[in-house]
């Protein structure tokens, strides 16, 4: 490829950015066109006319993008942040939360990451909370219907082995009390995953109080939301907020075991995707 193609065509990426930003689209979008038709092999142009089209609302065209810039690149984030907002515009749900998690992912463990963390988040978390409402509404209607059968067969199996001995009749009764309660039981754990209760503090940040998303530990050893921990650095000063001990951006280290931990409790409760 000559140089000059390569030059023209970031001149038209540029062209585009600047058509953006002053809300012209339809300019923007010829500009990334134009740069593709020079340079098709570059993510950033496809991605970038992608955000156009999501502006739009024309979640087809977005899609077609998204994918053209992931065969160029898998780990391109905004590609796969892109593609699930489309995806989820479409009622494609289940497809839509795996690409916006493999953005969150991959922004996570980025080496700087960087806004798209809490971007990407605030969506996934919605799209994850949506699709528990709908399922567990569907796992309690399945449960109660099932709770309802079981107590009637109980009921049934009762009146079959009536008797006109007072002793046994008090007996049979009890009985089936006992067995109510001890349905009751099974059924009211079974929808215990379902059931909004308090996130565990291990699972929160000190300073936000929300459940982690990007979790990161301090040499003092408390673990802090990146972003807010980023934010407090750069704006009260170098030092942690709980101990007041001197800390840099480079000490910070990913918490991995929280991560995968807040990642295994929200498997099992995805309601607390509501708790941010």
């Amino acid at each position: 490829m000559a140089a000059s193609v390569a030059k023209q065509a970031e001149l038209l990426k540029a062209d585009g950015n600047t058509y953006f930003k002053k809300e012209r689209l339809g300019a923007a979008i010829d500009a990334y066109t134009e740069a593709i038709a020079l340079v098709p092999n570059v993510p950033v142009y496809w991605t970038n006319r992608a955000l156009c089209f999501r502006r739009r609302k024309e979640w087809t065209r977005v899609e077609e993008d998204c994918r053209k810039a992931l065969e160029l690149d898998s780990s391109s984030v905004k590609a796969h942040y892109m593609l699930g907002i489309a995806l989820l515009e479409r009622e494609e749900h289940a497809e839509g939360i795996k690409e916006l998690e493999k953005a969150f992912d991959l922004e996570r463990s980025a080496k700087r990451p960087g806004h798209l963390v809490e971007e990407v988040w605030s969506i996934l978390a919605k799209a994850k909370y949506e699709e528990w409402e709908r399922e567990s509404s569907e796992r309690s209607w399945t449960l109660q219907k099932l709770k309802d059968d079981c107590e009637k067969a109980l009921l049934e199996h009762r009146f079959l082995d009536v008797s006109e001995d007072k002793d046994e009749v008090k007996d049979a009764v009890n009985d089936h009390s006992k067995q109510l309660e001890l349905l009751k039981d099974v059924f009211s754990k079974a929808a215990d995953n379902d059931t909004p209760k308090e996130v565990p503090d291990y699972l929160c940040c000190k300073i936000t109080l929300d459940i982690f998303r990007d979790p990161v530990i301090t040499p003092s050893g408390v673990t802090y939301e990146r972003a807010v921990l980023l934010e407090h650095l750069q704006k009260v000063g170098n030092f942690d907020p709980i101990t007041r001990e001197t800390l840099e951006v480079s000490q910070l280290v990913p918490n991995l075991a929280i991560k995968e931990a807040v990642r295994s409790f929200l498997n099992d409760h995805a309601w607390a995707y509501k708790m941010n």
